[in-house]
C-alpha cells in the first residue's frame, strides 16, 4: 500500500521493512479508569495481564449481591464503565503500587483543580478485612461522582470484557496514528479511547491485523520469549467515539471510522472473523506455556504459525 493512500504520516509503510517489537505496555488496575505505563509485565491465564483490571466499579449498592461470572459488561450492565455513562471520562485516576504505599488510587473529577484530588486504599485481598470496609470512603466519593449508588469490587484474575478470549489486547502506534489522523486528535488521545494493552511499533498501519485468521484456527506469536495466540478482531463500542476527557461525542464517529477502515483495508486482513469494518485491536489468549513469562518494552515481535482450535 503506497504511502499516499494513508492519513497519517508513518515512519514503515511497507510490510516488508517492519521491524516488530513492543513498543508500550499500558495496564489498567481499575476497569473503566486511566490506565498505568509499564516497562514489563506477567501473562496470566485468566486475564490479560497481572494485575489488569483487579478493580471494577459496580454499579450497585456494596450490600447487593454480585456474581463476577455472569456480570454483564454491556451498557446495561453491572459494570459503570464508557458503555453505560460518560461520566467515566470525567474522572481521573493514578494507580499506587504497593512500592508507593499502596494498592491504592489518587481520584478527581476532570474539572477540578489537582488540589482537589483524593487517594483512597484500594482492598489488596487481605481476608482479615472486608472490601467494604477498605472501600467506604472510596465507594461514597464515587458515588457522589456518578449520582447513584456504587462500589468497587476486586477479583485477583481481572475483570475483561471478553471473558473468552482474554489475554492482552493488541494494536500498533502506527494503527493508533492513522486513526487519529481520520478525526483530527493526537496519539494519546487515541491511546485512551481503544485501550489497548499491549503496542506495537516499528509496522505500518493496521500490520497487527496479521494477528487473527479465519474461524477455527488462531494465529501464534512470540513477544520477546513468550507466545499468545491472536484470536479475533475486537468489536467496536461506544468508547472510542468520546472525547477521553471529557466525554463529548466525535461527530459521525462510527460513519467516518467505517468509511475509512474500508478505504485502508490492508489485504492480510481479509478473513471471516472480519465480518464488518468496525473492528479494531486484536483480542488473544495465553497458551498455558506462557502463563508466568514476562514481557518487556523492546521485546521483538514474530508471527509463529496458525493453529488449529
Amino acid at each position: 500500500m503506497a504511502v499516499s493512500e494513508w492519513y497519517g504520516a508513518h515512519n514503515v509503510t511497507d510490510p516488508e521493512d517492519a521491524d516488530p517489537h513492543l513498543a508500550t505496555i499500558l495496564r489498567f488496575p481499575i476497569k473503566s479508569l486511566d490506565p498505568e505505563r509499564r516497562d514489563r509485565a506477567t501473562l496470566v491465564a485468566d486475564g490479560a495481564l497481572s494485575g489488569d483490571r483487579r478493580w471494577a466499579i459496580i454499579d450497585l449498592p456494596p450490600e447487593e449481591p454480585y456474581d463476577l461470572t455472569t456480570a454483564n459488561v454491556g451498557g446495561n450492565g453491572d459494570y459503570v464503565n464508557g458503555k453505560k455513562t460518560d461520566a467515566v471520562h470525567r474522572l481521573r485516576s493514578r494507580y499506587h503500587p504497593r512500592e508507593e504505599g499502596g494498592p491504592a488510587v489518587t481520584l478527581r473529577a476532570q474539572a477540578a483543580p489537582s488540589t482537589d484530588e483524593r487517594r483512597f486504599e484500594l482492598h489488596d485481598g487481605d481476608r482479615n478485612r472486608t472490601e467494604a470496609d477498605v472501600h467506604a470512603d472510596l465507594n461514597a466519593w464515587l458515588s457522589d461522582h456518578f449520582g447513584r449508588s456504587v462500589h468497587v469490587r476486586r477479583d485477583e484474575v481481572g475483570q475483561h470484557d471478553d471473558r473468552d478470549r482474554h489475554g492482552p489486547t493488541v494494536i500498533s502506534t502506527a494503527t493508533l496514528r492513522e486513526v487519529a489522523a481520520w478525526f483530527d486528535v493526537t496519539i494519546d488521545s487515541a491511546r485512551r479511547r481503544f485501550r489497548a494493552n499491549l503496542e506495537i511499533g516499528g509496522v505500518p498501519p493496521f500490520w497487527e491485523d496479521n494477528l487473527f485468521t479465519d474461524t477455527g484456527s488462531v494465529v501464534a506469536f512470540s513477544v520477546g520469549d513468550a507466545i499468545i495466540d491472536g484470536v479475533h478482531p475486537c468489536q467496536r463500542c461506544v468508547v472510542p467515539g468520546r472525547d477521553p476527557d471529557t466525554g463529548e461525542t466525535t461527530p459521525d464517529f462510527r460513519e467516518t471510522f467505517v468509511r475509512r477502515r474500508r478505504e485502508t483495508l490492508p489485504p492480510w486482513t481479509d478473513c471471516d472473523r472480519f465480518d464488518h469494518p468496525f473492528r479494531l485491536m486484536v483480542n488473544t489468549r495465553v497458551p498455558a506455556e506462557s502463563v508466568g513469562q514476562r514481557v518487556a518494552v523492546g521485546d521483538a515481535i514474530e508471527i509463529l504459525e496458525q493453529k488449529s482450535v
